[in-house]
């Protein structure tokens, strides 16, 4: 082909116009040579091409039907696992329900059984009284048997002894009655005649309270009265902490409270609500 080309362009070369038309021509023949080249070499690589990826499909294929074959795998796996762990889920769901109820159990049981210990300590208590009770009882039937006296009989002993018990006790309601109604008229009769060295003696055992003060009159209420042995004009130490605050001479006397005033020359201190009261001059 480049010998006919050349061999054109031979003849053309003539003259100025043949030179010029043979430069074209043989430019038109170098470019139509330069791009079959081309596509002859485009052709052949993409020939090369197709061999070299028809070679390679079939790993591509295999390694494609690999990959495949493993994420089905995985995937099972996946669904498996997945499966596993909704069981295990459920399995220590149930695991821990069972759990608080056995431990519900085993709070109740541990109550029951406190409750029942609690309940044999009481029995045991019960018993231990009931049998003192009864030797208690059978000692008395055996005094009783000893006495040759009929249960009828001995009932109506044990109802004259009881009477006899309420009757001393009204006795004594009254000699306690009789004995401060004395020392009040004593106090009064030492007062008509002016004894200078008399005191009004009270009960040693009597212990009051102060329940309110009146600081401007000076007069403090107790909580002791008649009942309790307070005499008019008797008089009484007032204390806090055991250390001496005041004395006081009882005015006026209530069934269960007084009222008495403050000694100006006896007041060592304020007196306040709750301070104690106790007799100046106890009776030995």
């Amino acid at each position: 082909m480049k010998n006919a080309v050349k061999r054109k362009c031979g003849k053309l070369q003539t003259g100025v116009d043949r030179r010029v038309a043979t430069d074209y021509f043989c430019q038109i023949m170098l470019m139509r040579i330069s791009l079959i080249v081309a596509i002859l070499a485009a052709l052949g690589a993409g020939v090369f091409g197709y061999i070299e990826v028809t070679k390679q499909i079939p790993q591509l294929v295999q390694q494609r039907d690999s990959e495949h074959s493993a994420k089905v795998t995985a995937q099972a796996d996946a669904s498996k696992t997945h499966a596993d762990l909704t069981r295990t889920q459920g399995t220590l769901r149930q695991t821990q329900q069972d759990l608080t109820k056995s431990q519900a159990a085993q709070k109740k049981a541990e109550d029951n059984a406190d409750a029942q210990t609690k309940i044999a300590a009481d029995l045991t208590d019960r018993l231990a009284k009931v049998n003192a009770d009864l030797s208690a009882k059978s000692a008395e039937l055996a005094a009783f048997t000893a006495t040759g006296k009929k249960p009828e009989e001995i009932g109506q002993m044990v109802k004259m002894i009881r009477d006899d018990q309420v009757a001393i006790q009204a006795l004594n309601d009254e000699k306690a009655v009789f004995v401060r109604t004395i020392a009040r008229l004593t106090n009064q009769l030492a007062g008509l005649i002016g004894t200078k060295d008399y005191f009004v003696i009270l009960p040693a055992d009597l212990k009051g309270k102060v329940v309110e003060v009146d600081p401007k009159w000076d007069f403090v209420v107790l909580n002791i009265g008649d009942d309790q042995g307070v005499l008019q004009d008797g008089e009484l130490l007032i204390s806090r902490d055991s250390k001496l605050v005041a004395k006081v001479i009882v005015r006026t006397v209530y069934k269960n409270s007084c009222i008495a005033n403050i000694v100006p020359n006896w007041k060592l201190g304020e007196v306040f609500e709750g301070d104690m009261a106790t007799p100046a001059h106890p009776a030995s």
